[in-house]
């Protein structure tokens, strides 16, 4: 056996402190501890992850009525909706499937509607430009038969710098064949988001949709708006409605955009018509 074998090691020292010279002895060393994690715990972050939803009216009102869903809900038959789009409305940042904005608004839809058939269909699919969605629109969209399209477009063309003058056409196009369907249109706009704002291009593109929403005389819910309102007159910060990738929505802006849309639908399409022709006769 060798010297070092040998050699027994040192037994461990066990020192039994007194109660208070325990807790004193804890708490000096937790100290420290707390004193970082305290800023982090109360920070406008963790506050603000409660930040309340409130609807705006005046940002998230669709100008015309709803006549086709209008008409679903007099007779009572069932209401399909497809919702289209890239990543914000496939879910892309929610915590799970049932985060995404076409499910809350489903769930917002039936408790405005409780005796109503509601079906909303996610047809949302990371990545795709304008031309991608309408290169699937017969089996993504028209098979469906639906009653009320929500087209969310724009986004990823910004994002990969595409010239605007090609998206006009496209925009378009893609309504025309909605409406061939004999479906009520709503078009949303892109988010904004970090990411998105750094693009040159990016209110050139909510211009562009409007614009094209009025020359087709069909319906605009102005998502850009509604979530420049939430940072700049809300004082909400991104970190609370941006996901940490700086560009997609996460489940309380999912959530708070849906109730907006919801709110914006369910008044469109149970406006008075005597109302609508009153106002028209005023302009």
């Amino acid at each position: 056996m060798s010297a070092a074998a040998g050699r027994r090691r040192p037994e461990a020292e066990i020192c039994i402190l007194p109660f208070s010279a325990l807790f004193r002895s804890a708490a000096r060393a937790l100290t420290p501890m707390l004193a970082a994690l305290l800023p982090v715990l109360i920070s406008p972050a963790h506050a603000d992850a409660t930040a309340p939803c409130r609807n705006a009216p005046d940002i998230a009102r669709l100008a015309q009525p709803l006549p086709h869903v209008s008409r679903k809900l007099a007779s009572g038959d069932l209401i399909t909706i497809v919702a289209l789009g890239s990543s914000s409305t496939a879910g892309a940042g929610a915590s799970s499937p049932a985060a995404s904005y076409p499910n809350k608004l489903a769930d917002d839809l039936v408790r405005r509607f409780p005796e109503h058939p509601i079906r909303v269909v996610n047809r949302g699919v990371n990545g795709e430009e304008a031309r991608d969605m309408l290169a699937r629109f017969d089996d993504s969209v028209a098979a469906e038969k639906p009653d009320l399209v929500l087209w969310q477009v724009g986004t990823n063309a910004v994002l990969r710098d595409q010239p605007l003058s090609g998206q006009a056409r496209l925009l378009h196009e893609g309504i025309a064949r909605m409406k061939a369907l004999g479906a009520d249109v709503v078009l949303i706009d892109p988010q904004f988001a970090p990411k998105v704002l750094d693009k040159s291009d990016a209110e050139g593109m909510v211009a562009l949709i409007a614009q094209a929403a009025r020359q087709d005389n069909v319906e605009l819910f102005r998502r850009f708006a509604l979530m420049r309102h939430w940072r700049l007159d809300e004082q909400i910060p991104f970190r609370t409605f941006v996901s940490a990738d700086g560009l997609h929505m996460n489940d309380w802006s999912y959530g708070c955009f849906a109730s907006n849309l919801g709110a914006a639908i369910a008044e469109a399409a149970t406006r008075p018509v005597a109302t609508v022709s009153a106002k028209a006769a005023l302009r």
